[in-house]
């Protein structure tokens, strides 16, 4: 299998311009670049470019992956849309870690990525292209307040061995149990364990339980000086709206409650009573499975015995003709002729066993063998038929 790269950057907030395109098209000369976005796919050789460097000066997300298992998700965020100590307790400080947060200007790069030398988490057919559109969702959630996926990042850290037994948890987002489809895209991408999710989940309140009403919203909105609602406005028609909405949130958040990174439970879960928790789920879910298999599958088995009886109760009686049957077939001398006089012979040898008369069926079975001893594909199939 030769070497596979996918490399694909996005511009969404603002399109690149004519001399900004020139700069991206001498990094690659065959790559496929539109004001919005780039997109190539290296078989031999690697990509010439930054990716840090081009989405903190031009694009707003970016995507990788390699044949060899490296993955790597990056997303780039008004620094306005959230206080950095609200998510910074999801990132790691370890060059492995599974989610790394800088900043860049005014801007907040949010780096998730996974590195997996053993290749498992790539399929040679898998559409690279189909991953960006399922995940560009993500990135306006952030915007929005919703740190799911930022726990998703803290979570690969703890499940990949990079973070020690006793490193006690971030704060779970709310509506952890009920993840979106970009959020299960998310999960894929990185290969998080769903009894590991699910584990997590448990001490994950409900988004109602969580979010400000439109009231308390309107009484915050109504208190802000009327200068301050005038700006906001303008800003709205000068096109800056997009993360508008996320900024008064964060804004909202910020004057009703401190900051999330010193709301962390005092009795959080340690990265070892998460993974030992998530393996228990695992091995009693396994066991559940395959009760629950192996109990169709009995069911299956007794529908077909019984099925099965009632079709021999209606042959009873009717052996010689199925006996005619049988030679008539084989006079076709073809596969479908011998294979019907064998589906014959088994209904004669059932209900030989049932009525107590198999030495009799076996004793008229090696006379009809030795009639037709001449003909081999008849013969070989006998043979299989025992």
């Amino acid at each position: 299998m030769s070497e596979y790269q996918y490399y694909e950057f996005q511009a969404i907030d603002r399109p690149l311009t004519k001399a900004e395109m020139a700069e991206i098209r001498a990094l690659s000369t065959r790559a496929e670049i539109t004001p919005n976005r780039f997109m190539n796919v290296y078989n031999w050789g690697d990509f010439k470019g930054d990716p840090d460097r081009l989405i903190e000066k031009y694009y707003d997300v970016f995507l990788y992956e390699a044949n060899w298992g490296s993955r790597q998700f990056m997303v780039r965020l008004p620094a306005a849309v959230f206080r950095l100590e609200d998510v910074r307790p999801y990132a790691v400080e370890d060059d492995d870690a599974s989610l790394q947060i800088r900043m860049a200007g005014d801007q907040v790069i949010l780096d998730f990525h996974v590195r997996d030398e053993e290749g498992d988490r790539w399929i040679e057919d898998e559409d690279s292209e189909a991953w960006l559109p399922s995940l560009l969702p993500i990135r306006d959630q952030i915007a929005n307040g919703d740190f799911r996926s930022l726990y998703f990042g803290w979570l690969v850290s703890a499940e990949t061995g990079i973070l020690d037994d006793e490193t006690v948890e971030p704060p779970v987002p709310s509506d952890l149990g009920n993840l979106s489809p970009e959020l299960e895209k998310l999960r894929e991408f990185l290969g998080i364990n769903r009894d590991l999710i699910a584990i997590a989940a448990q001490r994950s309140a409900s988004v109602e339980v969580l979010g400000p009403s439109r009231g308390e919203i309107a009484q915050w909105l109504a208190s802000l000086p009327e200068s301050e609602k005038n700006e906001l406005l303008l800003r709205i028609v000068d096109g800056e709206g997009r993360f508008l909405r996320g900024e008064l949130l964060n804004r909202f958040r910020a004057s009703r409650a401190p900051s999330r990174a010193h709301a962390r439970d005092e009795n959080g879960r340690t990265v070892g009573e998460l993974l030992a928790a998530a393996e228990h789920r695992r091995v009693t879910r396994e066991r559940a499975e395959a009760e629950s298999r192996a109990a169709e599958a009995a069911r299956r088995e007794r529908e077909a015995a019984s099925a099965r009886a009632a079709y021999l109760d209606s042959l009873v009686g009717k052996e010689e003709i199925l006996w005619q049957q049988v030679e008539s077939n084989v006079e076709l001398k073809n596969a479908r002729g011998y294979d019907e006089a064998l589906r014959l012979l088994t209904n004669l040898g059932d209900l030989a066993e049932r009525a107590n008369q198999k030495a009799e069926f076996h004793a008229r079975l090696a006379e009809f063998r030795e009639r037709h001893a001449r003909k081999p594909a008849l013969q070989s199939r006998l043979q299989k038929f025992g």
